[in-house]
């Protein structure tokens, strides 16, 4: 979703052998003097800045000597898995989740359960706190993140006399008045197949809750298992009432969601980052509401894409690695570091400005009762792949559903067993 700078492999390798020998070089010099290496990957230059601000005063506070260096966000993905066990950073940046418990699983991470509890970090983090747990004990902090919901224009429902879905009838009651009104119902551009990733997230989350929900994205759920019957019902009842953008698969994020820019769409499933597509004077009348309730009593549990800071396990400083991790992570820093891309931020007790959309989600997140990620960030890549071609098929021809959904689990097997 943000646009960042193609990778290279010539860029990485001098990356890597700068760090490197920046390390075997500066140690005779400044032997006595405590050493932070940091690796970070953020794409916004202004967030870069406030990292590397909030470095600069924690070194000279505790006297040390911290080096911050950014990576390409691309590039990192790959980079990580190599530096990780080559020659591991005291401090990195990561996404939580499933790609954070896969190094977690090979021991890569550091549990900063201690560090959690004993700055009361519980008590900000709520439901989010899960995304960085595995087996009860903490392997990162959650930074911030993008929390997914229905987003709308207040003035194209005060112009048609549109109604905020609250339950899932709701739904139908909206493609009534939309289409009564010539406005597509949900705008959803599914090309590049991600939204509806989001849209089963939901639907599953609404129905059968969040532990069934990361069991399935753990692979413990077959995909042709009976508990997701409602799911693809539902799913398929909304399809032929004609409620998503037609051939929605034409259409990547970005041209629906222009669709709700102009008034010619209701509402639409995505990300705070949405408010990129809205010029500046028009997010005044934008606003942001939950997803309906499906099973009634069933608590609110929502995807809430999360970024994560983490202490790899090679760390050679690791008392000062975790110094940096309890300062960097005051509400006062974590707020300059989130300021500049405008996520949502992880704790609670953190000042937001004056971004409309960002507000009405960071108070809607105090509603959630747990969160998982995203689909393609809770589940195996190749899984993801699977099911996400799958969803965007059942879309266009719901009448395949047995076939896709043997499919997918084919895959499940192969990977899960």
């Amino acid at each position: 979703m943000t646009t960042i700078l193609k990778p290279t492999r010539r860029r990485f390798v001098q990356l890597t052998g700068a760090v490197l020998a920046s390390s075997a070089l500066s140690a005779p010099a400044i032997a006595q003097e405590k050493q932070l290496t940091i690796i970070s990957n953020r794409g916004n230059a202004g967030q870069r800045k406030a990292l590397e601000t909030i470095a600069a005063e924690f070194g000279k506070a505790v006297g040390a000597n911290v080096t911050v260096n950014n990576m390409d966000h691309e590039a990192h993905k790959t980079a990580i898995r190599n530096y990780l066990v080559a020659s591991p950073p005291d401090i990195c940046f990561w996404f939580s989740g499933s790609r954070m418990r896969g190094f977690v699983q090979k021991g890569l991470f550091e549990d900063v359960s201690d560090l959690v509890e004993k700055e009361n970090y519980g008590d900000v983090l709520g439901g989010t706190l899960g995304s960085v747990t595995v087996d009860g004990k903490q392997y990162g902090l959650p930074t911030g993140g993008i929390l997914w919901g229905l987003f709308y224009r207040q003035d194209t429902f005060d112009q048609h006399g549109l109604t905020v879905p609250k339950t899932f009838d709701d739904f139908f009651t909206l493609a009534e008045q939309s289409k009564k009104a010539g406005i597509i119902p949900m705008s959803m551009g599914t090309k590049d197949q991600w939204p509806c990733g989001g849209w089963f997230d939901h639907m599953n989350l609404r129905i059968n809750g969040l532990e069934h929900h990361m069991d399935l994205m753990n692979g413990k759920v077959k995909y042709t298992d009976a508990s997701l019957k409602d799911v693809f019902d539902k799913w398929e009842a909304l399809i032929k009432a004609d409620f998503f953008t037609p051939n929605g698969s034409s259409y990547e994020w970005d041209p629906a969601a222009a669709s709700l820019v102009q008034k010619k769409s209701a509402m639409m499933d995505l990300g705070n980052f949405i408010k990129y597509a809205f010029p500046a004077e028009d997010l005044q009348h934008v606003r942001f509401a939950p997803f309906p309730t499906i099973n009634p009593g069933m608590d609110q549990f929502e995807d809430f894409s999360v970024d994560s800071i983490h202490m790899p396990s090679g760390s050679k400083n690791k008392e000062l690695a975790r110094e940096f991790l309890a300062y960097f992570y005051k509400p006062e820093n974590l707020s300059a570091y989130l300021a500049p891309e405008g996520n949502v931020p992880a704790r609670s007790d953190c000042t937001i400005g004056d971004d409309p959309i960002l507000k009405m989600a960071v108070a809607e997140l105090k509603n959630v009762k747990g969160t998982s990620q995203y689909y393609d960030r809770d589940s195996d890549p190749d899984l993801a792949q699977a099911g996400l071609k799958g969803f965007q098929e059942f879309m266009a021809k719901p009448e395949r559903r047995e076939q896709i959904l043997t499919q997918v689990e084919r895959t499940r097997q192969r990977i899960h067993g």
